[in-house]
């Protein structure tokens, strides 16, 4: 089977599972799509590593990086190796003086982890072939609460809203810490 790289596009509140979301990964050379479900905190801690955002603490993939790191344990790949009854299966890919270690995981976490250490994520082709579609996945979200919150950001100032990013990283709301940080690059 051939191993096929994919790459993180987005994560999108999930329309039909309400308190998850959904991380949209691309092949590399390729239009197929992998959304796959994910919970809040998983999307956070990713959503936190992409955006660069530091967090006041640690979040827990952050320690595992730190563990890690500090045991010379590097993470060389996150592959999705498997999906069953609407379950992806993942394993991290480790590398330590030169023995390979691979680590089951839940795939947001891995990917969470992943990203921590810019490792690449690869999927077999047999598992594009089997789930991933290439028609534009519209994950847009229409929670009315959602939509009043963002178009009450177009009132605010540059200099509020640069405020209340920094007030949002302080509280740990890294959800709403990234859609401010998405209103302040929209205005230039």
């Amino acid at each position: 089977m051939q191993k096929v790289k994919l790459e993180i596009t987005g994560i999108a509140y999930s329309q039909t599972q309400s308190g998850s979301y959904v991380l949209t990964l691309v092949e590399s050379a390729g239009k197929r799509k992998l959304p796959i479900v994910i919970g809040g905190f998983e999307a956070q801690a990713i959503a936190v590593e992409l955006e660069k955002m530091i967090p006041n603490r640690p979040l827990t993939h952050d320690l595992i990086k730190t563990f890690c790191k500090s045991y010379g344990v590097n993470v060389c790949e996150i592959l999705i190796y498997k999906f069953h009854e609407g379950v992806f299966y993942s394993k991290i890919i480790c590398e330590k003086e030169n023995t390979i270690t691979e680590i089951d995981s839940r795939t947001s976490d891995a990917i969470a982890v992943g990203v921590r250490f810019n490792a690449p994520i690869f999927t077999l082709s047999t598992i594009l072939d089997e789930v991933g579609g290439s028609e534009d996945i519209n994950f847009d979200n229409d929670d009315d609460e959602y939509n009043e919150e963002i178009s009450e950001v177009d009132d605010i100032s540059l200099d509020e809203l640069n405020s209340q990013l920094s007030e949002a990283i302080e509280n740990e709301d890294y959800e709403l810490a990234s859609r401010l940080r998405d209103e302040i690059n929209k205005r230039g």
